[in-house]
C-alpha cells in the first residue's frame, strides 16, 4: 500500500454539467457522478472526496435549502466522500461589468462561502478554496485591457474581503476563455493588482499547457511557433518558466491531460481540451509534469494545498458513464501522490 496520504485525491462533479445542455449532450445526474467517484478503486485505494460546482442542475444555490444541505452532507458521508473546493456561480455578474453586475458577482461569492461554512459545520469539508473567474470574455476585456483589469481587480478585492469573513481563500482559474486571466502574464497582472492575502491561482494542467502556447495571447507564448511536440526538453523548459511565475500563487490544483488543442461544447467557450488520463495523444507526462506545480524549483514539496482534483470537463457522456474511465483517472492520481505527496 502507498505510504503517502496527502494530498487527498478528489474528483470534480461539475463535468456532469459543464459543456452539456440542449445543443450538446444532457447533463449527468449529480448522484451518478458521486456513485462513479465512490465506486472507483485501484488496489484498495479510493477517491477521498469531490469538488463541487455550485450551479444547476446539481446544486442551485438559489433554491438550495438548509435541509437540502443537510441531506447532501448525509449523502456524502454515505459515499465516504469529503468536499474540497467549491466553484462559485458568478457568471450572472461579470467581474468587469456594471456596478450592479459586480455586486451580483460578490454576492454569489458570499453565498458560496456561506454554503462552504455550512458543509464544514456538518462535518464534510475541512479544506479547499472557492474558485472564481472573471466571467468575462477575452474579446470584451481586450476592448480596454487596463480599465477592465482594474475593474476585475476591484471586484475580486471586494469578493476577497467577503471571503475573509468566512476564513476562505479565492482561487482565480487560469483558463484561456476568461478575460484578464487568458494568458499567464495577464493572470499574474490581475493577481498582483488584487493585492489581497486570500487570493490565489487555480492551476489546471490542461489549461495551463495552452498558456505556454499563447492561445488568445500570442505575444505571451513561451513555446516557439510550430513547436515540435517530440522536443521534450523545450516543453520542460517552458513548463519551468510558467510554473516559476505562477506556482507561488497556486492554492488549488487540477491534474489533467491535454492534446495541445482547444475545445468547447454546449454553452462553454473553447478552452484547453481535457483528455482522458490514458489518451495516447496527450502532450503531458502527467505524473512528471504535475511535479512542476507540486514542488518548488529545488524539488522540495510545497504542500500548498491539502488536496488535488481531476477535472474532466466536456468528456462525452458515453466516456463519463464508464466506470473504467474513473478507475484510470484514479490510478493516475495515485501515481501523482506517490511521486509528489507526503504523509501526515
Amino acid at each position: 500500500m502507498p505510504t503517502n496520504n496527502y494530498p487527498k485525491l478528489h474528483n470534480a462533479t461539475w463535468p456532469g454539467v459543464v459543456g452539456k445542455g440542449p445543443d450538446s449532450e444532457p447533463p449527468i445526474a449529480f448522484d451518478t457522478m458521486l456513485q462513479l467517484t465512490a465506486n472507483a478503486e485501484v488496489n484498495g485505494v479510493k477517491f477521498d472526496g469531490v469538488d463541487l460546482g455550485l450551479f444547476g442542475p446539481h446544486i442551485d444555490l438559489a433554491t438550495f435549502t438548509d435541509d437540502d444541505t443537510k441531506r447532501l452532507a448525509d449523502k456524502l458521508k454515505g459515499f465516504k466522500l469529503n468536499v474540497g473546493s467549491l466553484v462559485a456561480p458568478i457568471w450572472g455578474g461579470p467581474a468587469m461589468g456594471s456596478k450592479e453586475e459586480r455586486a451580483t458577482f460578490v454576492d454569489m461569492v458570499r453565498k458560496s462561502c456561506e454554503f462552504g461554512k455550512r458543509l464544514s459545520e456538518l462535518g464534510v469539508r475541512s479544506y479547499g478554496v472557492v474558485r472564481i473567474d472573471s466571467a468575462s470574455s477575452p474579446e470584451k476585456w481586450a476592448a480596454d485591457p487596463v480599465g477592465n483589469t482594474k475593474l476585475i481587480a476591484q471586484t475580486f478585492r471586494e469578493a476577497c474581503d467577503v471571503a475573509a469573513d468566512f476564513g476562505e481563500k479565492l482561487a482565480a482559474e487560469g483558463e484561456i476563455c476568461w478575460g484578464g486571466m487568458h494568458s499567464w502574464k495577464a493572470m499574474l497582472n490581475t493577481l498582483e493588482m488584487v493585492d489581497r492575502p486570500n487570493i490565489g491561482f487555480q492551476a489546471d494542467m490542461a489549461h495551463t499547457l495552452l498558456y505556454t502556447m499563447g492561445y488568445n495571447s500570442p505575444e505571451d507564448r513561451i513555446l516557439p511557433k510550430n513547436f515540435d511536440w517530440q522536443d521534450r526538453n523545450t516543453l520542460e523548459e517552458a513548463l519551468k518558466t510558467l510554473t516559476k511565475a505562477l506556482r507561488p500563487w497556486t492554492i488549488d490544483f487540477h491534474v489533467a491531460q491535454n492534446d495541445g488543442s482547444v475545445f468547447g461544447s454546449g454553452s462553454h467557450d473553447k478552452t484547453g481540451r481535457h483528455c482522458q488520463a490514458t489518451d495516447p495523444n496527450g502532450k503531458l507526462d502527467i505524473v512528471h509534469d504535475a511535479g512542476y506545480w507540486l514542488r518548488d524549483e529545488n524539488g522540495n514539496l510545497t504542500k500548498a494545498f491539502k488536496h488535488i482534483c481531476w477535472d474532466g470537463c466536456m468528456f462525452p457522456n458515453e466516456v463519463m458513464n464508464r466506470q473504467q474511465t474513473w478507475n484510470d483517472i484514479l490510478a493516475t492520481m495515485i501515481k501523482v501522490r506517490d511521486a509528489h505527496g507526503w504523509s501526515e
